[in-house]
């Protein structure tokens, strides 16, 4: 039976146990550091959110003191902003067209801050991180 703190990385490469955003374990000399304490949750991290387009999905995630985020997993709809006359219109999204963040995410679908999409308005480019905003804002390009 396996373990069930261990989960599969998104991309499917390795299993994780633990993200941290602790220090480094070895020092620039080479040499690794002594440990004084155990982890800490304020250390944890936790792995990226790859929002894809499809049926909307989102998850909600505790955060530091007591606050919440919602993670998108999946949407098919952007929030877009028409410059010329400042106004919102809800967007449906086709698909991505570019992204800065990643080449592979652009046949993936996957929509991440920067991205530029595809929308029945025309194109527009992602001015939010959906992964941590739950919503995808975007500004016509």
């Amino acid at each position: 039976m396996p373990n069930k703190n261990i989960y599969k990385c998104p991309l499917n490469t390795r299993y994780i146990m633990v993200v941290s955003q602790y220090r480094a374990r070895l020092k620039s000399t080479g040499s690794m550091y002594r440990s004084f304490r155990k982890k800490r949750q304020f250390e944890s991290g936790s792995l990226p959110t790859l929002t894809k387009i499809g049926a909307r999905k989102s998850k909600s995630v505790k955060t530091l003191g007591g606050s919440a985020k919602s993670r998108l997993m999946q949407t098919d709809v952007a929030n877009v902003l028409n410059k010329k006359t400042n106004k919102f219109h809800k967007a449906k999204v086709i698909s991505v067209l570019e992204s800065p963040s990643n080449k592979h995410y652009v046949r993936r679908n996957i929509i991440t801050k920067g991205a530029v999409i595809s929308t029945d308005l025309g194109k527009a480019r992602v001015t939010n991180r959906p992964g941590q905003e739950g919503q995808i804002n975007a500004v016509l390009v």
